[in-house]
Protein backbone atom coordinates (compact mmCIF):
# COMPACT_ATOMS: atom_id res chain seq x y z
CA UNK A 1 0.00 0.00 0.00
CA UNK A 2 1.51 4.01 -0.87
CA UNK A 3 2.09 5.69 2.47
CA UNK A 4 1.83 9.47 2.20
CA UNK A 5 0.72 12.35 4.26
CA UNK A 6 -2.14 14.19 4.71
CA UNK A 7 -1.27 16.86 2.38
CA UNK A 8 0.10 14.51 -0.21
CA UNK A 9 -3.37 12.90 -1.00
CA UNK A 10 -4.48 13.80 -4.53
CA UNK A 11 -7.82 16.02 -4.51
CA UNK A 12 -9.66 12.73 -6.69
CA UNK A 13 -8.87 10.88 -3.92
CA UNK A 14 -12.49 13.12 -1.94
CA UNK A 15 -14.27 13.54 -5.54
CA UNK A 16 -17.27 11.84 -6.48
CA UNK A 17 -16.30 9.50 -9.37
CA UNK A 18 -18.41 10.11 -12.40
CA UNK A 19 -18.80 6.35 -13.68
CA UNK A 20 -17.83 5.45 -17.11
CA UNK A 21 -20.37 5.17 -19.78
CA UNK A 22 -21.32 1.58 -20.53
CA UNK A 23 -21.89 1.02 -24.09
CA UNK A 24 -25.00 -0.93 -24.81
CA UNK A 25 -27.31 -0.33 -21.73
CA UNK A 26 -29.48 1.60 -23.23
CA UNK A 27 -30.29 -0.30 -26.42
CA UNK A 28 -30.50 -3.43 -23.77
CA UNK A 29 -33.03 -1.32 -22.00
CA UNK A 30 -35.06 -0.60 -25.21
CA UNK A 31 -35.33 -3.78 -25.79
CA UNK A 32 -36.71 -5.21 -23.05
CA UNK A 33 -38.53 -2.90 -23.03
CA UNK A 34 -39.99 -2.98 -26.91
CA UNK A 35 -39.87 -6.81 -26.59
CA UNK A 36 -40.07 -8.32 -23.50
CA UNK A 37 -39.26 -11.95 -22.38
CA UNK A 38 -37.66 -12.22 -26.19
CA UNK A 39 -34.87 -9.85 -25.09
CA UNK A 40 -34.63 -11.41 -22.01
CA UNK A 41 -33.62 -14.63 -23.89
CA UNK A 42 -31.73 -13.20 -26.20
CA UNK A 43 -29.34 -11.65 -23.70
CA UNK A 44 -29.55 -14.70 -21.56
CA UNK A 45 -28.11 -16.66 -23.99
CA UNK A 46 -25.73 -13.81 -24.84
CA UNK A 47 -24.41 -12.61 -21.46
CA UNK A 48 -24.63 -15.51 -19.41
CA UNK A 49 -24.30 -18.50 -21.99
CA UNK A 50 -27.90 -20.67 -21.62
CA UNK A 51 -30.64 -20.66 -23.40
CA UNK A 52 -33.82 -20.74 -20.65
CA UNK A 53 -37.59 -21.49 -21.88
CA UNK A 54 -38.68 -19.66 -18.90
CA UNK A 55 -37.01 -17.46 -16.45
CA UNK A 56 -39.07 -18.02 -12.75
CA UNK A 57 -38.21 -20.55 -10.21
CA UNK A 58 -41.18 -22.90 -9.06
CA UNK A 59 -41.70 -23.10 -5.45
CA UNK A 60 -40.50 -27.26 -5.48
CA UNK A 61 -36.88 -26.29 -7.09
CA UNK A 62 -36.76 -23.54 -4.15
CA UNK A 63 -37.43 -26.66 -1.67
CA UNK A 64 -35.14 -29.14 -3.25
CA UNK A 65 -32.07 -26.84 -3.38
CA UNK A 66 -33.07 -25.59 0.22
CA UNK A 67 -32.74 -29.11 1.14
CA UNK A 68 -29.92 -29.57 -0.19
CA UNK A 69 -27.58 -27.02 1.57
CA UNK A 70 -25.77 -28.37 4.52
CA UNK A 71 -27.12 -27.69 8.16
CA UNK A 72 -24.50 -25.23 9.42
CA UNK A 73 -24.69 -22.78 6.36
CA UNK A 74 -28.61 -22.58 6.93
CA UNK A 75 -28.32 -22.29 10.90
CA UNK A 76 -25.84 -19.42 9.82
CA UNK A 77 -28.16 -17.75 7.57
CA UNK A 78 -31.00 -17.90 10.14
CA UNK A 79 -28.79 -16.71 12.77
CA UNK A 80 -28.05 -13.53 10.55
CA UNK A 81 -31.21 -13.59 9.34
CA UNK A 82 -32.71 -13.12 12.86
CA UNK A 83 -30.58 -10.05 13.95
CA UNK A 84 -31.15 -8.55 10.35
CA UNK A 85 -34.85 -8.53 11.22
CA UNK A 86 -34.30 -7.60 15.31
CA UNK A 87 -32.56 -4.64 13.45
CA UNK A 88 -35.22 -3.62 11.16
CA UNK A 89 -38.24 -4.04 13.28
CA UNK A 90 -36.46 -1.58 15.82
CA UNK A 91 -35.63 0.90 12.97
CA UNK A 92 -39.30 0.31 12.22
CA UNK A 93 -40.93 0.95 15.73
CA UNK A 94 -39.16 4.20 15.24
CA UNK A 95 -41.92 5.72 12.87
CA UNK A 96 -45.66 5.95 13.54
CA UNK A 97 -48.62 7.52 11.99
CA UNK A 98 -49.81 10.44 13.81
CA UNK A 99 -51.55 13.80 13.87
CA UNK A 100 -50.50 16.80 15.04
CA UNK A 101 -52.54 20.25 15.71
CA UNK A 102 -50.08 22.61 14.70
CA UNK A 103 -52.30 25.32 16.06
CA UNK A 104 -56.16 25.34 16.63
CA UNK A 105 -58.28 23.86 13.80
CA UNK A 106 -54.86 23.12 11.52
CA UNK A 107 -54.13 19.45 12.01
CA UNK A 108 -51.44 18.10 10.16
CA UNK A 109 -50.82 14.09 9.69
CA UNK A 110 -48.21 11.30 8.77
CA UNK A 111 -48.70 7.96 7.35
CA UNK A 112 -46.07 5.68 7.44
CA UNK A 113 -46.98 3.38 3.90
CA UNK A 114 -44.94 0.46 2.17
CA UNK A 115 -44.24 0.32 -1.28
CA UNK A 116 -46.45 -2.19 -2.77
CA UNK A 117 -44.01 -4.37 -5.20
CA UNK A 118 -39.65 -4.33 -5.08
CA UNK A 119 -37.70 -5.75 -6.78
CA UNK A 120 -34.00 -7.01 -5.40
CA UNK A 121 -31.00 -7.57 -7.23
CA UNK A 122 -29.05 -10.66 -6.03
CA UNK A 123 -25.20 -10.79 -7.68
CA UNK A 124 -23.96 -13.63 -8.77
CA UNK A 125 -20.85 -14.50 -10.70
CA UNK A 126 -17.81 -15.38 -8.78
CA UNK A 127 -19.14 -14.35 -5.01
CA UNK A 128 -23.17 -15.26 -4.63
CA UNK A 129 -23.71 -12.76 -2.58
CA UNK A 130 -26.23 -14.45 -0.25
CA UNK A 131 -25.81 -12.02 1.94
CA UNK A 132 -27.28 -9.30 -0.12
CA UNK A 133 -30.88 -11.24 -0.25
CA UNK A 134 -31.02 -11.53 3.34
CA UNK A 135 -30.02 -7.68 4.02
CA UNK A 136 -32.19 -6.45 1.25
CA UNK A 137 -35.60 -8.47 1.82
CA UNK A 138 -35.92 -8.77 5.33
CA UNK A 139 -36.22 -4.77 5.72
CA UNK A 140 -38.54 -4.87 2.94
CA UNK A 141 -40.83 -7.60 4.72
CA UNK A 142 -40.25 -5.78 8.08
CA UNK A 143 -41.48 -2.40 6.56
CA UNK A 144 -44.50 -4.26 5.14
CA UNK A 145 -44.11 -4.86 1.32
CA UNK A 146 -46.58 -7.06 -0.38
CA UNK A 147 -44.71 -8.25 -3.23
CA UNK A 148 -40.89 -8.83 -3.58
CA UNK A 149 -39.39 -10.11 -6.61
CA UNK A 150 -35.76 -11.36 -6.94
CA UNK A 151 -33.41 -11.78 -9.62
CA UNK A 152 -29.88 -12.90 -9.71
CA UNK A 153 -28.23 -13.89 -12.86
CA UNK A 154 -27.94 -17.65 -13.74
CA UNK A 155 -24.61 -19.81 -14.71
CA UNK A 156 -24.26 -21.45 -18.24
CA UNK A 157 -26.21 -24.70 -16.98
CA UNK A 158 -29.60 -22.02 -16.10
CA UNK A 159 -28.75 -22.14 -12.09
CA UNK A 160 -28.87 -19.82 -9.56
CA UNK A 161 -26.16 -20.32 -6.19
CA UNK A 162 -28.02 -23.00 -3.96
CA UNK A 163 -27.15 -20.60 -1.09
CA UNK A 164 -28.84 -17.70 -2.67
CA UNK A 165 -32.44 -20.42 -3.52
CA UNK A 166 -31.98 -21.69 0.11
CA UNK A 167 -32.11 -18.22 1.55
CA UNK A 168 -34.85 -17.05 -0.77
CA UNK A 169 -37.15 -19.99 0.40
CA UNK A 170 -35.88 -19.54 4.17
CA UNK A 171 -37.68 -15.96 3.56
CA UNK A 172 -40.36 -17.52 2.10
CA UNK A 173 -40.06 -15.22 -1.59
CA UNK A 174 -42.31 -16.41 -4.28
CA UNK A 175 -40.49 -15.01 -6.78
CA UNK A 176 -37.09 -15.47 -7.87
CA UNK A 177 -35.81 -15.37 -11.23
CA UNK A 178 -32.79 -16.28 -12.98
CA UNK A 179 -31.51 -12.84 -15.18
CA UNK A 180 -29.14 -10.64 -14.79
CA UNK A 181 -27.54 -7.51 -15.81
CA UNK A 182 -28.83 -4.68 -17.28
CA UNK A 183 -31.34 -6.93 -18.48
CA UNK A 184 -32.93 -7.85 -15.29
CA UNK A 185 -32.93 -4.07 -14.16
CA UNK A 186 -34.59 -3.46 -17.29
CA UNK A 187 -37.44 -6.62 -16.35
CA UNK A 188 -38.00 -4.82 -12.98
CA UNK A 189 -38.52 -1.68 -14.02
CA UNK A 190 -41.11 -2.02 -17.31
CA UNK A 191 -42.11 -5.78 -16.94
CA UNK A 192 -42.56 -8.69 -19.53
CA UNK A 193 -44.75 -11.13 -20.16
CA UNK A 194 -43.19 -13.42 -16.97
CA UNK A 195 -41.97 -10.73 -14.67
CA UNK A 196 -44.44 -8.08 -13.44
CA UNK A 197 -43.13 -4.97 -12.90
CA UNK A 198 -41.67 -3.54 -9.41
CA UNK A 199 -41.88 -0.08 -7.98
CA UNK A 200 -38.59 0.21 -6.39
CA UNK A 201 -35.21 -1.66 -7.35
CA UNK A 202 -32.98 -2.42 -4.80
CA UNK A 203 -29.23 -3.94 -4.66
CA UNK A 204 -25.51 -4.43 -6.21
CA UNK A 205 -24.34 -4.45 -8.96
CA UNK A 206 -21.95 -4.84 -12.09
CA UNK A 207 -21.32 -1.63 -13.81
CA UNK A 208 -24.19 -2.80 -15.95
CA UNK A 209 -26.40 -3.24 -13.15
CA UNK A 210 -25.83 0.05 -12.03
CA UNK A 211 -26.21 1.90 -15.19
CA UNK A 212 -29.43 0.10 -16.00
CA UNK A 213 -30.73 1.53 -12.01
CA UNK A 214 -29.46 5.04 -13.22
CA UNK A 215 -31.28 4.78 -16.25
CA UNK A 216 -34.61 3.52 -14.80
CA UNK A 217 -34.96 5.90 -11.93
CA UNK A 218 -38.21 7.76 -12.06
CA UNK A 219 -39.51 5.03 -13.88
CA UNK A 220 -39.07 3.25 -10.59
CA UNK A 221 -37.23 4.32 -7.32
CA UNK A 222 -33.81 2.85 -7.06
CA UNK A 223 -31.80 2.57 -3.53
CA UNK A 224 -27.79 3.15 -3.95
CA UNK A 225 -25.81 3.23 -7.06
CA UNK A 226 -23.05 1.32 -5.56
CA UNK A 227 -19.63 1.45 -6.68
CA UNK A 228 -16.61 -0.34 -5.56
CA UNK A 229 -16.64 -1.21 -2.03
CA UNK A 230 -14.24 1.18 0.55
CA UNK A 231 -12.76 0.65 3.97
CA UNK A 232 -11.20 3.41 6.10
CA UNK A 233 -9.95 2.58 9.00
CA UNK A 234 -8.57 5.24 11.82
CA UNK A 235 -6.13 3.59 13.86
CA UNK A 236 -3.40 4.25 16.56
CA UNK A 237 -0.84 2.29 18.15
CA UNK A 238 -2.81 0.81 19.95
CA UNK A 239 -4.38 -1.14 17.31
CA UNK A 240 -2.97 -4.30 16.60
CA UNK A 241 -1.29 -4.65 12.71
CA UNK A 242 -2.25 -8.03 11.90
CA UNK A 243 -6.35 -7.13 13.01
CA UNK A 244 -5.50 -3.84 10.92
CA UNK A 245 -3.85 -5.97 7.90
CA UNK A 246 -6.68 -8.52 7.05
CA UNK A 247 -9.10 -5.93 7.92
CA UNK A 248 -7.89 -4.07 4.55
CA UNK A 249 -7.25 -7.66 2.71
CA UNK A 250 -10.68 -8.57 3.07
CA UNK A 251 -12.30 -5.15 1.90
CA UNK A 252 -9.31 -5.92 -1.10
CA UNK A 253 -10.57 -9.20 -2.03
CA UNK A 254 -13.78 -8.10 -3.24
CA UNK A 255 -13.14 -6.68 -6.20
CA UNK A 256 -9.87 -5.01 -7.98
CA UNK A 257 -11.29 -1.95 -7.60
CA UNK A 258 -12.16 -1.93 -4.01
CA UNK A 259 -10.49 0.97 -2.10
CA UNK A 260 -8.82 -0.14 1.24
CA UNK A 261 -7.50 2.54 3.11
CA UNK A 262 -5.72 3.41 6.71
CA UNK A 263 -5.41 6.66 8.17
CA UNK A 264 -3.24 7.23 11.01
CA UNK A 265 -0.78 9.11 13.03
CA UNK A 266 1.65 6.17 13.37
CA UNK A 267 4.43 5.88 10.90
CA UNK A 268 5.75 2.82 12.54
CA UNK A 269 2.02 1.22 12.42
CA UNK A 270 1.51 2.20 8.51
CA UNK A 271 5.00 -0.15 8.54
CA UNK A 272 3.67 -2.95 10.62
CA UNK A 273 0.70 -3.27 8.70
CA UNK A 274 2.42 -3.35 5.71
CA UNK A 275 4.52 -5.83 6.74
CA UNK A 276 1.73 -7.56 8.07
CA UNK A 277 0.08 -7.80 4.64
CA UNK A 278 2.36 -9.04 2.96
CA UNK A 279 2.79 -12.13 5.13
CA UNK A 280 -0.85 -12.53 5.23
CA UNK A 281 -1.97 -12.11 1.42
CA UNK A 282 0.06 -15.67 0.37
CA UNK A 283 -2.05 -16.94 3.03
CA UNK A 284 -5.45 -16.16 1.24
CA UNK A 285 -6.81 -17.60 -1.48
CA UNK A 286 -7.88 -14.41 -2.99
CA UNK A 287 -4.66 -12.93 -3.18
CA UNK A 288 -4.61 -12.15 -6.33
CA UNK A 289 -7.77 -9.90 -6.75
CA UNK A 290 -6.44 -8.51 -3.02
CA UNK A 291 -2.80 -7.74 -4.29
CA UNK A 292 -4.27 -5.95 -7.23
CA UNK A 293 -6.56 -3.29 -5.13
CA UNK A 294 -3.88 -3.16 -2.32
CA UNK A 295 -1.39 -1.90 -4.52
CA UNK A 296 -3.99 0.14 -7.11
CA UNK A 297 -6.67 1.88 -4.59
CA UNK A 298 -4.65 1.11 -1.35
CA UNK A 299 -3.44 4.23 0.96
CA UNK A 300 -1.96 4.35 4.39
CA UNK A 301 -2.31 8.01 5.00
CA UNK A 302 -0.32 9.80 7.96
CA UNK A 303 -1.91 12.48 9.35
CA UNK A 304 -0.29 14.73 12.60
CA UNK A 305 -3.43 14.16 15.19
CA UNK A 306 -6.61 11.82 15.21
CA UNK A 307 -8.35 15.14 14.91
CA UNK A 308 -6.87 15.44 11.30
CA UNK A 309 -7.61 11.84 10.67
CA UNK A 310 -11.79 13.07 11.40
CA UNK A 311 -11.27 15.83 8.27
CA UNK A 312 -9.62 13.38 6.43
CA UNK A 313 -12.57 10.82 6.89
CA UNK A 314 -15.49 13.29 6.74
CA UNK A 315 -14.38 14.95 3.55
CA UNK A 316 -13.79 11.09 2.14
CA UNK A 317 -16.91 9.64 3.30
CA UNK A 318 -16.51 6.10 3.51
CA UNK A 319 -18.63 3.54 2.76
CA UNK A 320 -17.13 1.65 6.34
CA UNK A 321 -15.43 3.47 8.36
CA UNK A 322 -13.41 1.46 11.69
CA UNK A 323 -12.47 3.37 14.39
CA UNK A 324 -9.48 1.40 16.40
CA UNK A 325 -7.84 3.69 18.78
CA UNK A 326 -7.25 4.20 22.47
CA UNK A 327 -9.83 6.51 23.08
CA UNK A 328 -12.81 6.12 20.32
CA UNK A 329 -15.12 8.21 22.49
CA UNK A 330 -12.47 11.50 22.11
CA UNK A 331 -13.13 10.72 18.22
CA UNK A 332 -16.13 9.68 17.04
CA UNK A 333 -18.40 12.53 17.91
CA UNK A 334 -15.93 14.46 15.27
CA UNK A 335 -16.72 11.97 12.90
CA UNK A 336 -20.09 13.27 10.88
CA UNK A 337 -20.14 10.67 7.25
CA UNK A 338 -19.69 7.49 7.09
CA UNK A 339 -22.07 4.27 5.66
CA UNK A 340 -21.78 2.50 8.76
CA UNK A 341 -19.22 2.68 11.79
CA UNK A 342 -17.22 0.31 13.38
CA UNK A 343 -15.65 1.12 17.04
CA UNK A 344 -12.72 -0.77 18.34
CA UNK A 345 -11.15 -4.01 17.72
CA UNK A 346 -13.31 -6.42 18.42
CA UNK A 347 -15.77 -4.61 15.18
CA UNK A 348 -14.61 -5.65 12.33
CA UNK A 349 -16.35 -4.94 9.23
CA UNK A 350 -17.08 -8.15 8.10
CA UNK A 351 -19.43 -8.93 11.04
CA UNK A 352 -21.32 -6.08 9.34
CA UNK A 353 -21.33 -7.91 6.47
CA UNK A 354 -22.82 -10.98 7.80
CA UNK A 355 -24.56 -11.17 11.03
CA UNK A 356 -24.45 -8.25 13.31
CA UNK A 357 -27.93 -7.09 11.80
CA UNK A 358 -27.04 -3.59 10.47
CA UNK A 359 -27.02 -3.64 7.11
CA UNK A 360 -24.70 -4.06 4.77
CA UNK A 361 -25.66 -2.04 1.45
CA UNK A 362 -24.09 0.96 1.50
CA UNK A 363 -23.35 4.35 -0.25
CA UNK A 364 -20.22 4.06 -1.66
CA UNK A 365 -18.22 7.21 -3.62
CA UNK A 366 -18.69 10.05 -1.05
CA UNK A 367 -22.46 9.62 -1.28
CA UNK A 368 -22.53 8.77 2.21
CA UNK A 369 -22.01 13.08 2.59
CA UNK A 370 -25.85 13.12 2.05
CA UNK A 371 -27.48 9.41 2.79
CA UNK A 372 -27.33 6.38 4.99
CA UNK A 373 -27.57 2.73 4.12
CA UNK A 374 -30.16 0.70 3.01
CA UNK A 375 -33.21 0.15 6.02
CA UNK A 376 -36.88 -0.06 6.14
CA UNK A 377 -36.86 3.54 5.13
CA UNK A 378 -36.05 2.93 1.75
CA UNK A 379 -39.11 0.32 1.30
CA UNK A 380 -41.93 3.07 3.10
CA UNK A 381 -43.71 5.99 1.65
CA UNK A 382 -43.36 9.11 4.65
CA UNK A 383 -47.15 10.76 3.17
CA UNK A 384 -48.13 13.76 4.82
CA UNK A 385 -52.19 14.75 5.22
CA UNK A 386 -53.91 18.18 6.39
CA UNK A 387 -57.28 18.25 8.11
CA UNK A 388 -58.54 21.96 8.27
CA UNK A 389 -61.58 23.47 10.19
CA UNK A 390 -62.94 27.01 9.88
CA UNK A 391 -60.90 28.38 13.01
CA UNK A 392 -57.81 26.81 11.43
CA UNK A 393 -58.74 28.33 8.14
CA UNK A 394 -59.24 31.85 9.49
CA UNK A 395 -55.72 31.24 10.79
CA UNK A 396 -53.85 30.10 8.36
CA UNK A 397 -55.77 31.66 5.07
CA UNK A 398 -54.21 35.19 5.21
CA UNK A 399 -50.64 34.19 5.24
CA UNK A 400 -51.74 32.35 1.63
CA UNK A 401 -53.60 34.89 0.34
CA UNK A 402 -50.28 37.11 0.62
CA UNK A 403 -48.11 34.41 -0.43
CA UNK A 404 -50.10 33.43 -3.55
CA UNK A 405 -50.04 37.51 -4.28
CA UNK A 406 -46.22 38.00 -3.79
CA UNK A 407 -45.76 35.21 -6.12
CA UNK A 408 -48.28 36.27 -8.66
CA UNK A 409 -50.52 33.12 -8.89
CA UNK A 410 -53.75 34.64 -8.87
CA UNK A 411 -55.37 31.27 -9.06
CA UNK A 412 -53.37 29.98 -5.65
CA UNK A 413 -55.07 33.47 -4.38
CA UNK A 414 -58.31 32.73 -5.85
CA UNK A 415 -58.69 29.33 -4.40
CA UNK A 416 -58.22 30.93 -0.36
CA UNK A 417 -60.11 33.63 -1.27
CA UNK A 418 -63.27 31.76 -2.80
CA UNK A 419 -63.14 29.61 0.21
CA UNK A 420 -63.40 32.70 2.58
CA UNK A 421 -66.11 34.45 0.78
CA UNK A 422 -68.26 31.14 0.20
CA UNK A 423 -67.74 28.78 2.93
CA UNK A 424 -67.24 31.58 5.67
Amino acid sequence: MKIVSANEIPSAFFRYRTGRTIKGVREILHKVRQQGDKALKEYTRKFDGVLLDNFKIDASELKAVASSVNRETMEALHAAGENIRRFAEKQMSQLDDWEFEIQPGVFTGQSVVPIRRVGVYVPGGRFPLVSTLLMAVIPAQVAGVEEIAVCSPPDEQGNISPLILAAADFLGIEEVYRVGGAQAIAALAYGTESIPAVDKIVGPGNAYVAAAKKEVFGVVGIDIIAGPTEVMIIADESAHPTILAADLIAQAEHDEEAQPVLVTPSERLALQVNKAISEQLPLTSTATIARTSLERNGWIILVNSLQEAATVANRRAPEHLEVQVSHPEELIPLLKNYGSLFVGEWSGEVLGDYSAGINHTLPTNTTARYRGGLSVLDFLKIQTSLRVNQEGFEAIAPAAERLAKAEGLDGHFRSVHLRRLLLG
